[in-house]
């Protein structure tokens, strides 16, 4: 059994949540101008990180807010659980994966 950390509830089951996917990627600026090709690279490339990542969480069964999660994709540890709108930590490197 996973424990997840919401921000606002505490430590909670995974059972509570539903995974929003990787975090920081960024809505393209200007979408109108975007071919087929840079929307499909938008919405469905991702990275698949074998390592340390950053995910979206949303406690679906709780509170229903977002947040924001640093997870292991190999061991499934934990490092830290954050409100988005606070986070102003870099976006995970290469040597962090």
């Amino acid at each position: 059994m996973l424990l997840i950390e919401c921000p606002w509830c505490g430590q909670r089951d995974e059972s509570e949540f539903s995974p929003g996917g990787e975090a920081d990627i960024a809505r393209p600026l200007q979408p109108d101008q975007l071919d087929d090709a840079a929307w499909a690279d938008y919405l469905f490339m991702r990275k698949n990180t074998k390592g340390w990542h950053r995910e979206l969480w949303n406690h679906s069964q709780g509170c229903r807010q977002w947040f924001g999660v640093e997870r292991h994709t190999v061991t499934y540890a934990i490092r830290r659980s954050y409100q988005l709108q606070e986070d102003t930590s870099p976006t995970l490197t290469e040597d962090e994966a």
